[in-house]
């Protein structure tokens, strides 16, 4: 049966439907690096003359040279392209302390048992992201990083990529998110979110563990 087939036989309105995909973000979801991002950015902070307070309180799910334009506003390009490179770089020396979110080896586990297509879409670029997931343990069969797309988080062209490659309905696939930002690109993308650590969301959970039980309430598209 078809993906395209199997959404069709989807159970009818009002009842519970299945995810044919699941999209993951990667820090504060399935990495858990918040020190290491804040560490990377106080350093960065202080290099270009920025308080790194402001830097904290704008910089969760943004691409880093969103984060560079907002504190840096009086940079050119070549001020912006530079800045961003310095702290990509302090972020992909600084892994320590960089593990496994709770319940992402288990959800990770699960979705491989069931066939369940996934990927992670992330704001860091390609170089960072396999960083911080080798250091964490993972690895992972498709990548959506910020230098594969022309737009990152809010906007949604991220997820519609990864849903594009692994050849799902977006509006069939389940995008898990820690951050207001990322939340608003998998909305954007037409897909259900769920939210952890609070944010507001289509669902919420507290744990990948809880993604675990909320997959295994429906029944996954084939």
């Amino acid at each position: 049966m078809s993906l395209h087939s199997a959404v069709l036989d989807r159970p009818a309105e009002g009842s519970v439907g299945a995810f044919s995909a699941v999209l993951l973000d990667m820090d504060g979801t399935l990495v858990d690096s918040d020190a290491a991002v804040e560490r990377s950015w106080r350093t960065w902070a202080r290099r270009w003359g920025v308080d790194p307070a402001a830097v904290l309180a704008v910089m969760i799910g943004n691409p880093a040279e969103s984060t560079v334009r907002r504190v840096r506003p009086d940079l050119d390009e070549a001020g912006v392209a530079a800045a961003t490179r310095d702290q990509l770089e302090l972020e992909c020396t600084d892994l320590d302390d960089v593990v496994a979110a709770p319940g992402a080896h288990e959800l990770i586990a699960h979705l491989e048992s069931t066939f369940t297509p996934y990927a992670v879409v992330t704001s860091a670029d390609t170089r960072l992201a396999r960083a911080r997931l080798g250091a964490a343990g993972l690895a992972l069969p498709l990548l959506v990083p910020r230098d594969m797309v022309t737009h990152g988080k809010p906007d949604p062209e991220g997820y519609l990529l990864a849903a594009e490659f692994l050849g799902a309905v977006v509006e069939d696939c389940l995008v898990v998110e820690d951050s207001p930002v990322g939340v608003a690109a998998g909305r954007a993308a037409g897909a259900t979110v769920a939210g952890l650590r609070g944010v507001d969301a289509d669902l919420a959970v507290d744990s990948l563990h809880d993604v675990v039980t909320t997959l295994l309430a429906r029944e996954v598209i084939a």
